[in-house]
């Protein structure tokens, strides 16, 4: 006997009562899903207002939307889709939260990053990445990463989709999020490195 999926059950049930107008389906899909849209939209922003105003785009975009959505995807990693756009429509404006990083383009027109210095600091024991500074410490820098490889990271390291979902979420292939995630993990590395230089020596 097949062995239905919880959550896609959850989504089938909550989209059909959207698409019947049922204003409190809008309000329990906003109540489950604008936690982690909340999350990867500060992330992306840096910034409690701009992250707010992606938040509410997002959720109007998407019921605007809702008869154009075909379940190829999760309806979480759909939303996920739509707040990335939404924030990447941001960040094309200017803006003084938009803070500034070395970046150059590869042939491919991806943004990538130089490494300058490498330190190993992803060996470091565990308990290093315990305290409360260290993880703080770790959000700015994910905050520096350039636009691209910062929303790839949120959502495959901090969010916990796999690579498959990660794609669908930002419209790239599975190839593109794998090398973002590489980049954005030497980009780490490097901003980094004297952090963890100087955490290993004191």
């Amino acid at each position: 006997m097949e062995t239905l999926d919880p959550e896609a059950t959850t989504d089938e049930l909550l989209l059909a009562r959207i698409r019947a107008g049922d204003k409190s389906a809008c309000a329990e899909c906003v109540a489950i899903h604008s936690p982690a849209i909340y999350r990867l939209a500060l992330r992306l922003m840096q910034n409690e207002e701009d992250a707010e105003d992606v938040v509410q785009e997002t959720f109007m975009n998407a019921f605007k939307a809702i008869d154009s959505f075909e379940g190829r995807s999760s309806l979480s990693t759909w939303l996920y889709r739509i707040a990335y756009n939404n924030a990447m429509m941001r960040w094309r404006r200017p803006s003084p939260h938009i803070i500034s990083v070395e970046e150059t383009l590869d042939d491919s027109g991806e943004i990538t990053t130089v490494p300058r210095q490498l330190f190993d600091w992803c060996c470091l024991p565990e308990e290093t990445f315990a305290t409360e500074e260290v993880r703080r410490e770790l959000e700015t820098a994910v905050g520096k990463l350039p636009p691209t490889l910062r929303s790839t990271f949120v959502l495959r390291e901090l969010e916990g989709l796999s690579t498959q979902e990660t794609a669908n979420a930002l419209d790239v292939s599975t190839d593109v999020v794998k090398t973002r995630l590489r980049r954005a993990r030497l980009w780490l590395r490097e901003y980094l490195s004297n952090y963890f230089a100087e955490q290993q020596t004191s």
